[in-house]
């Protein structure tokens, strides 16, 4: 059990730094999901512009 002053701190900072060792690969993987997720709404949300620009140029033609 730290006593000192500037024990407490240290032994913070040391905790700290092995629960972001550990939540590391966890914390990729959630920010992959995510990007994944953002890139497929992005793709659909293009290609429903693209898809509703040829229907509109279509009707306009006749």
């Amino acid at each position: 059990m730290p006593n000192g002053l500037f024990e407490v701190p240290a032994v913070m900072l040391a905790r700290s730094a092995v629960l972001t060792a550990d939540i590391r690969p966890f914390v990729g993987v959630v920010a992959a999901v995510l990007a994944a997720i953002l890139a497929a709404y992005a793709s659909w949300h293009v290609t429903d512009r693209i898809v509703s620009r040829w229907n509109r140029t279509d009707r306009d033609e006749f």
